[in-house]
């Protein structure tokens, strides 16, 4: 069974104006990404080839842009950890994407 690429909880996920779950879920397994809420339902999901993903210029160091399925995502990862390396989730996630083969903006 191949391990999980990244994982990251306590995510806060939105869909632009509206927050649909404050300690989500982001993993990428077997070639795909996955949204997930703090309840385990799936959010969203898709291949990563399909996934474009990038860093907003409007967010914090811990906030990255993805787009699934024509639906645009904020996920703000690290915000429960308060040390110095706030951007490390959401740059580990943009690292991993990228080397899957995931489009970046």
């Amino acid at each position: 069974m191949p391990e999980t690429e990244f994982s990251a909880t306590g995510v806060r996920i939105e869909r632009w104006a509206r927050s649909l779950t404050r300690a989500g879920q982001v993993i990428v397994k077997d070639g795909r990404l996955a949204l997930l809420t703090s309840y385990g339902r799936e959010i969203d999901s898709a291949p990563v080839g399909a996934v474009s993903a990038g860093r907003p210029w409007f967010a914090g160091a811990g906030a990255a842009v993805a787009r699934l399925n024509g639906t645009r995502y904020r996920l703000t990862m690290g915000q429960r950890n308060h040390g110095p390396d706030m951007a490390g989730p959401a740059h580990r996630f943009l690292e991993t994407l990228r080397s899957a083969g995931g489009r970046m903006i």
